[in-house]
């Protein structure tokens, strides 16, 4: 038996580290940006790369996670792509302050704004609101992406929100400095100005509303760009930037002398003692993952692998088994974890259970962990694998839909800061009461064995093989067995794809997919950043049905 056990184990740790080793790759692809030729111009012309700059900034050997790697992936194909939405997002540590730095990679299209690179900028500000973050832009851009100026100008969501974010931070008094690095043209030009202060890099940064080129064709003036808005302009003519530094390193260096000045950020009060390692090896992680997303798996032992010393207490462990909940410590800071339970469990009347399905008791204990959460100042950590909620005469009776209610109400009006880990599958309205992105997670992070769909793809692609096909029957075409083959597989390669974590990050449902033994990290900085904004209001969860 133990050698079956072990065997099963190999078969799963091969097929995640497979996974491991094909996000590295994607990673190794994205982190080239335009690619090594225009990395190499980008040399040519005196500056570093957006990547370069950020290690320049942040304390060397410190920790740091990238927030959407994959934004863009796959996406703009007709105009050449737009590796990393052309933008790198990163929470890192400038002088030890904890902080958020957007850089625009100008190896990618010159660093234009496509549609993607507004929605990353707007999470990226709404990180730095939602924690009180510092933030720093690097900026060296072209402006918008003209191709594509009715998906990224007009909207609430667009390009110009940005400006208005930056009014909005600094009436909350979050520290907001720009470095002007290269090209600020147009609309985009506000933004240093709209920062705390700005600092500009001689002869290769520039600040103008319109560029030498359209000055002459607007007014006839002939001007060139460094006169016209370059780092001496701007810093001893119209007094626009604070700061002229003669390069990168000396901008960057100047930034972190900004910073080691910055004043205590606020305490959210939240526990933390010296951080544990798991006693549990953490790579066995990739042994507990199965490789068939249906089969059952203690989630428990995931959780004495991912907490400090393997310990957690186990809040109402004889009940609605299937979600666990339970107090811990994740790098020192105590959390109350939300996680579904793939086993599947029999009850106290005999009954079994299928695992990763939502019951009415599971729900109910999992509002009153989190309202237990929420009156001791814990933060909140959901592990997804969930299908959805159970359904059919005996759930329906029960009130499965009234729990569910409670579950997503309480997650919904949660006020401790909440971190979400996909860790399989993430499904219909499961996704919704374990804290989905619609519910506002701090961070939310796949892991490469992660899906998020509807339903899961065996199903959904025979439910959509039964349209399609009676749509052809209806127009009086000949199903043969060959062609039924031919039209599921189809189905379920496309819906395969669009349910892969890498397609959800690409469209910022994630913020990143990270190997499994990164994920206390994230949780730790999340935690770090989130304790510097405390709660604004109390934890109500309003009118409910009881």
């Amino acid at each position: 038996m133990a050698e079956k056990i072990d065997i099963e184990a190999s078969k799963n740790e091969d097929h995640n580290k497979l996974k491991v080793g094909d996000l590295n790759a994607r990673l190794k692809k994205i982190h080239l940006g335009g690619g090594e030729k225009r990395i190499a111009k980008q040399h040519e012309q005196g500056k570093l790369t957006a990547r370069e700059r950020i290690d320049t900034l942040l304390d060397p050997k410190s920790p740091r996670i990238e927030i959407g790697a994959f934004a863009a992936d796959g996406m703009y194909k007709e105009h050449g792509g737009a590796p990393c939405a052309g933008v790198v997002v990163v929470i890192g540590y400038v002088s030890k302050r904890q902080c958020i730095v957007v850089a625009n990679d100008a190896t990618v299209k010159a660093g234009a704004w496509f549609p993607m690179t507004g929605k990353k900028n707007l999470r990226a500000q709404e990180i730095a609101m939602e924690n009180h973050l510092p933030i720093i832009y690097l900026v060296d851009s072209a402006g918008v992406f003209l191709p594509m100026q009715d998906e990224i100008f007009p909207d609430k969501e667009h390009f110009g929100r940005i400006f208005r974010n930056n009014a909005v931070m600094s009436s909350m008094g979050i520290t907001q400095i720009s470095a002007v690095m290269g090209s600020c043209v147009a609309g985009g030009a506000y933004l240093p100005i709209m920062s705390d202060e700005a600092l500009i890099v001689e002869g290769t940064g520039s600040i103008f509303l319109a560029g030498s080129y359209l000055v002459k064709a607007a007014i006839g003036e002939d001007i060139d760009n460094e006169t016209l808005g370059g780092a001496t302009t701007h810093s001893q003519i119209s007094g626009v930037t604070d700061y002229q530094c003669k390069d990168d390193a000396e901008c960057l260096k100047t930034i972190r002398s900004l910073m080691d000045k910055l004043g205590k950020p606020k305490d959210a009060g939240f526990s933390r003692e010296k951080p544990v390692a798991p006693k549990e090896d953490q790579k066995e992680i990739y042994g507990i993952l199965p490789v068939e997303r249906t089969k059952p798996y203690d989630m428990k032992e995931v959780i004495k692998r991912l907490v400090d010393d393997s310990e957690f207490t186990e809040y109402k462990a004889g009940y609605g088994k299937s979600i666990i909940t339970a107090y811990a410590r994740i790098d020192g800071w105590a959390v109350g974890i939300v996680a579904n339970q793939r086993q599947i469990v029999k009850t106290a009347k005999g009954e079994m259970r299928f695992g990763g399905v939502i019951y009415s008791d599971s729900a109910d204990k999992a509002t009153r962990f989190i309202a237990n959460c929420n009156q001791k100042n814990i933060p909140l950590v959901f592990l997804q694998d969930v299908t959805g909620f159970m359904v059919g005469s005996r759930s329906e009776h029960g009130g499965i839909i009234k729990d569910g209610a409670k579950l997503v109400n309480a997650v919904s009006n949660s006020v401790v800061p909440k971190f979400t880990i996909i860790i399989g599958n993430s499904y219909g309205a499961g996704n919704y009461a374990m804290c989905g992105k619609a519910y506002d997670p701090r961070l939310i992070v796949g892991w490469p064995s992660a899906q998020v769909a509807v339903m899961g793809g065996e199903q959904a692609s025979k439910v959509m093989l039964q349209i399609e096909v009676s749509a052809l029957k209806g127009k009086g075409e000949t199903i043969t067995a060959e062609k039924e083959k031919e039209l599921l597989d189809k189905i379920r390669g496309h819906y395969e794809a669009t349910t892969s974590p890498y397609y959800a990050a690409s469209r910022l449902w994630l913020d990143a997919v990270i190997d499994p033994l990164d994920t206390r990290t994230w949780v730790s900085m999340g935690i770090e950043a989130a304790s510097q904004s405390p709660a604004t209001r109390e934890f109500n969860m309003g009118v409910l049905q009881t």
